[in-house]
């Protein structure tokens, strides 16, 4: 008997939960309801003891609106299972608190709020971390074999769009029984797939891509049953649940995930073509140009570019910085992955607590502004950089 094609991207970010309503709704309305009532104490034991799956308690995640949203999102990574939080940032903390106490290894830079919690809190609860950059890969089979658990990284970064070889990466980790946890929301689900190049666990902030229209704060974990499992603990105890309200809004925002992604795709390469020959542009960070340093490993794991991309501004920190101010379309603000256009200088935002040494040791120059590319016009965003540009 022929098999069914499996479905593609696209269609199960719109279809992608087998969840019904009972008046016909295509999609699952918002069950905004904290409690669910039972006919029997036996019924009710029979979810809370997993024999049957059934809504009971919004703050457990056991409701309608999420059950439909968690299932959807993990057809996008083609993962057993996902888990939905009030943002990432809970998301990567039940993560790092379930799988991280043999000891953490965050490989190149990652969002700032995860620095802080690898650098700084994390240790203060026992948990070794070790924080390496992209040069100093040949650090990773020791810091695995002294005992290290999880390998976490961001590919591409925040803000220089560094690259990791995430199958490189993997196999390393694996041979030392490490997990690797990759945070794909630069990416998002369409243009990279990190469960399928051998990672463990995918995180993603659903507050940028995902969520795509700067109106949902929200975080995501995908991966196998086995290693999901006990984070569910973790985000009921730390009340890490979104509103079913939220969970509605995220999933009315993935039925147009696929065409955003991609308009924004094409928008940031053209711009980054047009910024790679502007003479008021010392150098463009963007994975589709082809003398990009991870050019060749982009295309290789990658399906497309993105829509993230930093240029250096001639003239340091003050030209940048009225370059930024000078912005019409591109709003000056901080996130990502929405509609509309924006612009951030890293030294004033995302990396303003870092030194001015380790920024410049991680690559992060002053005069560096990133750029997160909306929907508008392609040739407006172009002509916006044009007129703000030294």
């Amino acid at each position: 008997m022929k098999q069914d094609k499996p479905a593609g991207l696209a269609t199960r970010s719109i279809h992608g939960h087998s969840y019904k309503d009972a008046h016909g709704s295509p999609h699952m309305p918002t069950y905004d309801t904290t409690t669910f009532t039972f006919e029997s104490t036996a019924d009710i034991l029979d979810v809370v003891e997993g024999r049957k799956v059934g809504s009971l308690y919004t703050r457990y995640g056991l409701n309608p609106s999420i059950f439909a949203l968690e299932e959807t999102l993990a057809g996008l990574e083609n993962a057993e299972l996902a888990w939905v939080f009030c943002s990432g940032m809970a998301a990567v903390t039940s993560l790092f608190l379930t799988h991280g106490f043999a000891g953490i290894i965050c490989i190149g830079d990652a969002y700032g709020g995860t620095m802080e919690l690898l650098s700084d809190q994390l240790p203060k609860l026992g948990i070794p971390t070790h924080l390496i950059l992209g040069s100093e890969l040949d650090q990773l089979d020791s810091l695995l074999a002294a005992g290290a658990g999880m390998v976490f990284l961001e590919t591409p970064t925040n803000p220089t769009l560094e690259l990791f070889d995430i199958a490189g990466i993997a196999r390393r980790a694996h041979a030392h029984g490490a997990i690797v946890a990759v945070d794909n929301t630069f990416a998002s689900p369409v243009n990279q797939q990190p469960l399928a190049l051998g990672a463990d666990v995918v995180v993603h902030s659903a507050t940028k891509y995902l969520g795509g229209h700067s109106d949902v704060t929200a975080g995501v974990l995908m991966g196998s049953k086995e290693l999901l499992a006990p984070v569910w603990s973790w985000r009921k105890n730390l009340g890490s649940m979104p509103a079913p309200a939220t969970a509605s809004l995220l999933a009315r925002s993935l039925r147009t995930l696929v065409i955003r992604i991609k308009q924004q795709n094409a928008s940031a390469q053209s711009i980054a073509e047009v910024m790679a020959r502007h003479p008021g542009v010392e150098r463009v960070f963007y994975p589709g140009l082809p003398d990009f340093p991870g050019h060749a490993l982009a295309r290789e794991q990658m399906q497309g570019f993105g829509g993230m991309l930093s240029i250096e501004v001639k003239g340091g920190r003050e030209a940048a910085t009225r370059t930024a101010n000078s912005l019409r379309l591109f709003a000056l603000a901080p996130s990502l992955g929405g509609v509309e256009s924006l612009v951030t200088q890293p030294c004033t935002t995302s990396h303003h607590g870092l030194t001015p040494e380790e920024r410049a040791r991680r690559g992060i120059s002053d005069a560096l502004l990133r750029f997160s590319v909306g929907l508008e016009d392609t040739d407006d965003l172009i002509a916006d950089l044009e007129q703000a540009l030294p």
